[in-house]
């Protein structure tokens, strides 16, 4: 399935797009708006991974979630000791 585009403009430093038209004559990308597309997608995969950090820093003073943490692992020790012993005899 081909994704629907949208054609609109940016407005860009002269030494930016300088740039780019470089990365695409040394053929290091396609075109300018592959370029473009891809810096964007990789700046919203940042942003997305920056939310799961401040998500995961949360958890870290959150004191319901760390009990229950600490009893999960209690609970499983044994189970991941076991397991553990039966990969190494299988090894």
């Amino acid at each position: 399935m081909v994704a629907s585009v949208i054609r609109t403009t940016f407005t860009l430093p002269a030494d930016l797009l300088a740039r780019v038209d470089q990365a695409v004559r040394q053929g290091r990308t396609r075109s300018r708006n592959s370029f473009v597309v891809a810096a964007i997608e990789r700046e919203l995969a940042a942003q997305g991974h920056a939310d799961v950090d401040v998500e995961f820093a949360g958890m870290a003073e959150d004191k319901e979630y760390l009990a229950e943490s600490k009893q999960l692992d209690a609970e499983f020790a044994g189970a991941c000791a076991d397991a553990l012993r039966s990969a190494q005899v299988q090894a």
